[in-house]
């Protein structure tokens, strides 16, 4: 009686499949982390404040700089053209907060006459952005 003869090629296990789906993995992983990020395009130095919380929504940003600039989603704006920008972007967003990110220098009474014009609007509710002390 003959045995059959062993096959000439050892069995092999092909990794290139597993290699492309933990790359496609981690792609995913670091695209879906840059949206998780905040970036803020224009530098304010926000005052400190320990009672500070995140707010759940993404909100329109209104920036006031230490010059006094107003800016609506880091877009340079008058005061004229203020409430027609934040109505803009609270209709294309669907809620109505807005993010005030005022530099801790700017004088207090500028920050409230553009809070004053923001609260105009209907329904519009209103935030302050801090940085952790």
């Amino acid at each position: 009686m003959r045995l059959p003869d062993e096959p000439d090629t050892a069995p092999q296990i092909n990794i290139v499949p597993m290699i492309d789906v933990v790359f496609a993995v981690l792609v995913f992983f670091l695209l879906s982390s840059l949206f998780l990020t905040d970036s803020q395009g224009l530098t304010v130095s926000l005052p400190g404040a320990q009672t500070a919380t995140p707010q759940p929504q993404r909100p329109v940003t209104v920036t006031l700089d230490a010059s006094g600039q107003l800016s609506v989603a880091d877009q340079p704006v008058t005061e004229d053209q203020l409430l027609p920008a934040v109505q803009a972007l609270l209709a294309d967003r669907g809620n109505p907060l807005v993010l005030i990110r005022a530099d801790q220098t700017i004088n207090h009474g500028r920050v409230v006459a553009v809070m004053d014009r923001l609260r105009t609007l209907p329904g519009v509710q209103l935030a302050i952005a801090t940085q952790p002390q």
